[in-house]
């Protein structure tokens, strides 16, 4: 997260009548209905744009454009691909599509995959069925890489807010104070705020929180992590590398939780890391 622009090593996928105060930089884009990213789009692939939406900067893909009903654009489209449009759809700063423009409110992304996959098993094709699912929701597939907004998710400088539980990979630099029902956090993670849920919190390793983390539930915090402000919980694990410049502050306790690996052989050993990595996934 910069201070203009979200950037993916891969795809977004914005739910409906969600707001975002960055531009959007990755692999495709595919926003709902009712969606205000306040920013630029720009994409490799495609990008569809569900009806009702409104994009404060420039639309930029190298290949197709899809742009349902309603759908307003205050800066440029650039395609060098064709551009599907529906009725009504505003574009202020002109166009500049290389393919063909052809003027329909083109499908949802949803409905246009179960119409594909519908079509294949008509033609007989089970095995195409199989290999495509399989690219869409394989874990192991490094196309996969999906950033996914909730519905109704709002997103800016001060605060990413969701309805539902926030989950954050590996290696990310976020900016923002996140309240969300609960949070997963992965390994090496930035975040400039600080976190408030009513579920529980569970933070990976080596990870630098500039901010509080707040929660009715139980914080756990992982090895080699810098927490910046105060912790406030039912119940606190932390880990006895971890630090903490603020105070704990637990109903139920704090428990320092330390690897104890002395008399263990090299399988035990492997073992005990295999699964504290799964513990953190």
């Amino acid at each position: 997260m910069e201070e203009h622009s979200i950037i993916v090593d891969g795809d977004f996928l914005v739910g409906n009548y969600a707001e975002l105060g960055f531009g959007l930089i990755g692999n495709s884009v595919v926003a709902g209905e009712h969606v205000k990213i306040n920013g630029n789009i720009i994409c490799e692939k495609d990008v569809r744009i569900d009806i009702w939406s409104e994009i404060a900067g420039d639309v930029r893909t190298k290949t197709d454009a899809y742009l349902g009903e309603f759908v307003n654009i205050k800066g440029k489209l650039h395609a060098a691909g064709s551009l599907d449009v529906g009725n009504n759809v505003k574009i202020d700063g002109g166009y500049d599509v290389k393919g063909w423009i052809i003027v329909r409110n083109p499908l949802p992304i949803l409905m246009f995959i179960f119409f594909y996959l519908m079509a294949l098993l008509q033609m007989g094709k089970e095995e195409e069925v199989e290999k495509a699912l399989e690219d869409l929701f394989s874990e192991d597939a490094p196309a996969n890489r999906v950033m996914s907004i909730p519905n109704r998710t709002r997103m800016d400088l001060e605060m990413v807010k969701t309805t539902t539980k926030a989950v954050i990979g590996n290696h990310c630099r976020m900016l923002g104070n996140i309240r969300a029902r609960s949070m997963s956090m992965g390994n090496h993670v930035t975040l400039f705020g600080s976190v408030r849920t009513t579920g529980a919190i569970s933070i990976g390793s080596g990870c630098t929180i500039h901010g509080n983390l707040d929660s009715r539930e139980t914080v756990r915090v992982g090895r080699n992590c810098r927490i910046l402000g105060k912790i406030t919980s039912a119940s606190i694990i932390l880990h006895e590398s971890a630090k903490a410049d603020g105070s704990l502050i637990a109903a139920n306790g704090v428990t320092i939780i330390q690897d104890d690996l002395e008399g263990f052989n090299d399988i035990e050993k492997n073992l005990f890391y295999g699964f504290m990595m799964l513990e953190e996934l």
